[in-house]
């Protein structure tokens, strides 16, 4: 029986992977590496140790590796005020807490990112706890940040279900044995986010809230 909903935020919740995919590409341009926007895309919902690894040569001189994140967050943080969240977002988690449910945000970003992304979903009275990049050891695809939201929540990895929308929220939930179900407005594919694990696919939370009643969030 589900008593948890763990939400991943970026993507999933608020209409961010395209900003971080420029912000990134741009970041990475001013220290001279040219990543085309689709592999920095793919690798989007990493944390930002692990996005550096998958979009630059193994071999670069990682001396600079600070400076690029610095720069990307300060590229993104001028989309901070602008931030929207996704039609249906806020009232999905408040059909969540309507049931009883534990609503949990769990994701990659920072404590301070993550104020900007609560304040554009505006939804403070659904939402039980929330986690960050803060409080974990090490990003997705590893299961830290799933296993803290847990362990934040009270419950067991058989009593939640998680949200998101990359095959890294999907690797990482199967490494914390949480269920995934993906939502397609981040960019992955159907078949792409089905063949890592998703146990459900639905084109965006709106159309999850459409169709909650029936699916894995309420034990069907």
């Amino acid at each position: 029986m589900v008593d948890t909903v763990i939400f991943d935020v970026d993507g999933t919740l608020v209409d961010t992977n395209y900003i971080h995919v420029v912000t990134w590409w741009e970041a990475f341009r001013q220290y001279e590496h040219d990543v085309p926007m689709a592999r920095v895309h793919r690798a989007i919902g990493m944390g930002s140790d692990k996005l550096l690894d998958h979009a630059l040569p193994e071999d670069r001189d990682r001396t600079a590796d600070d400076e690029i994140r610095a720069a990307h967050r300060h590229l993104y943080g001028e989309f901070w005020t602008r931030l929207r969240a996704f039609d249906g977002a806020a009232e999905l988690l408040r059909a969540c807490a309507g049931r009883g449910l534990k609503v949990v945000l769990a994701s990659s970003a920072s404590e301070r990112e993550m104020r900007a992304l609560r304040a554009a979903l505006d939804a403070e009275d659904a939402i039980t706890v929330a986690t960050s990049s803060d409080d974990a050891e090490e990003s997705k695809p590893a299961p830290d940040i799933v296993q803290v939201a847990l362990t934040r929540a009270g419950t067991r990895p058989e009593r939640a279900v998680f949200v998101g929308d990359t095959v890294w929220d999907v690797q990482a939930c199967a490494k914390a044995g949480v269920p995934c179900v993906a939502v397609l407005t981040g960019g992955i594919s159907r078949h792409e986010l089905a063949e890592a694990g998703a146990v459900a696919l639905y084109e965006s939370v709106a159309d999850l809230l459409r169709r909650f009643d029936d699916s894995p969030l309420t034990g069907h």
